[in-house]
Parts: C-alpha cells; sequence; structure tokens
C-alpha cells in the first residue's frame, strides 16, 4: 500500500479538555480545523507527523476499543478495499463517499485498532492549491 500521508485519531472523553492540553498545555501548532463550533476536529503539527483530536469516546465504546485510531492517506480506496478482503484483512465498513467529500473505508490490525483509509477526491477542496 502506498501511504500519501497519515495521522494519529484520538477520540477523547473530553473534546474541549483535549483541544486544550494538545494546543495550550503541549503548544502543538494546529495544521487544520474542521466541522461545527461545538464539535470541531482540531489535526496538530506532530513533528513529522499529524494528531487529529476529534469525535467523542462513548462509553460503550471505551470498554470495546482503544480511544487511537490510525488514518492513511491512499490513492485508491476502492483498490485497497479489493486487496486487503482478499488477502484476509477485517473490513469494519466498506469504501463510501461521506458527505464531505472524501472517500472512506475503515479495516482493523490483529489487535483490534481501527485504521481508516481515505481518498481525496480530484476535485475536494483539499487538493486545491489555496496560494
Amino acid at each position: 500500500m502506498e501511504v500519501l500521508s497519515s495521522r494519529v485519531l484520538i477520540r477523547p472523553r473530553d473534546l474541549e479538555a483535549s483541544h486544550r492540553f494538545y494546543g495550550e498545555v503541549l503548544g502543538l501548532a494546529v495544521y487544520r480545523e474542521f466541522g461545527p463550533p461545538e464539535a470541531r476536529g482540531v489535526v496538530f503539527f506532530l513533528g513529522q507527523g499529524l494528531l487529529e483530536v476529534s469525535g467523542r469516546r462513548s462509553a460503550s465504546a471505551e470498554a470495546d476499543r482503544a480511544p487511537v485510531e490510525l488514518w492513511f492517506q491512499v490513492r485508491d480506496v476502492r483498490a485497497e478495499h479489493v486487496r486487503l478482503r482478499d488477502a484476509g484483512v477485517t473490513v469494519l465498513r466498506p469504501p463510501r463517499t461521506e458527505p464531505w467529500g472524501l472517500v472512506e473505508m475503515w479495516i482493523e490490525d490483529p489487535d483490534g485498532v481501527r485504521i481508516m483509509l481515505v481518498e481525496v477526491p480530484r476535485d475536494h477542496p483539499l487538493r486545491r492549491d489555496v496560494r
């Protein structure tokens, strides 16, 4: 698999407390923010990587899985879906185009770590040069 970019995702119990911790206490610089103000996601620079703090972890999810997930941008999510499914990888959710325009699918590793594979379509705003 050719990974174009990646990030670690944290689904915290208290979103605002986690934003304050990573942004103000640790002083990580913000790469981008997204979503509505009451539930905004924040992606921080993390050296050579990125850390996304978004969403909320429910009480039931705490018992089922870790709060850490991985995010891999790939060129063709649908092709990876076929390849990984045929290789016996557990596919949690097949590819679909989300309302925000990205094509996403979810798999898990042998230890149950969730991994999101993301394709940014050619016409998506993330591909536009904003300079």
